[in-house]
């Protein structure tokens, strides 16, 4: 079966055209102009992925996201947006998006975007598995257990704890302390994570990275406790306890 991919955009162009690329790309796409649409759409038939414009009229893309988040969709979002100021791919990311891309954009770029996010969440399956590059990972404690520096994770529940407290964690922040716990100890660099994260490399302007370990941060650390993610300048992250 084709993914389906809920595409909103509304300049009838560039609607018109990704729709046409997807489509023969193998996608089976639902195109609408604004964001009542897509919330329509997207509770009468849910896709595997979002493609939300920024900037649409009435419910604009982040309205569109930020609903979707707080009724527990967790459905992978792309938003295509024009702005290219830092606080603005922040403000999506912060609304619940998963990845963004700027305008004007490479439509092989879209495609692997998605094909990273469809990866993510299991609805694409990758010929030999995803390259894990140079990073040997720590062994599970369990099929569905890994521990690591006080922090237990539930990988089949999708839950994780520090000591007795359980943290709220969305599904990149689960994935990117997993990648982190599995590893602990060894000093991972932006590449790698990037890589086996979003499953492309941003490059070194990005603050994707850095946006997502504040958000961990902000939910691991505890008054008088170590703190677990380490940066490590120049070269990427580490958790450990000091």
């Amino acid at each position: 079966m084709p993914q389906t991919v809920l595409l909103a955009e509304d300049d009838r162009a560039i609607r018109h055209a990704l729709e046409r690329a997807l489509t023969l790309e193998g996608y089976q796409v639902a195109a609408v102009a604004d964001g009542v649409e897509a919330l329509a759409q997207a509770h009468r038939n849910p896709p595997d992925v979002l493609v939300l414009d920024v900037m649409m009229p009435g419910i604009d893309g982040l309205q569109v996201c930020r609903v979707l988040r707080a009724e527990g969709n967790r459905t992978p979002i792309l938003m295509l947006t024009a702005l290219v100021e830092t606080a603005d791919r922040i403000a999506g990311l912060d609304a619940g998006a998963d990845d963004y891309v700027v305008k004007p954009f490479d439509v092989e770029e879209v495609f692997a975007r998605l094909r990273a996010l469809l990866r993510r969440t299991g609805s694409v399956s990758v010929p030999g598995g995803v390259p894990e590059g140079p990073v040997r990972e720590a062994q599970v404690s369990s099929d569905r257990q890994v521990e690591a520096a006080g922090l237990r994770m539930d990988l089949q529940a999708r839950r994780a704890w520090r000591g007795g407290r359980e943290l709220e964690l969305t599904r990149t922040e689960f994935e990117l302390l997993e990648l982190l716990v599995r590893n602990a100890g060894i000093v991972l660099d932006h590449s790698t994570i990037y890589d086996r994260i979003w499953g492309y490399d941003f490059g070194p302007g990005s603050k994707n990275l850095a946006v997502y370990v504040g958000y961990l941060r902000r939910k691991l650390d505890e008054p008088g406790a170590p703190q677990l993610i380490h940066t490590v300048r120049g070269v990427g992250y580490v958790l450990r306890e000091d």
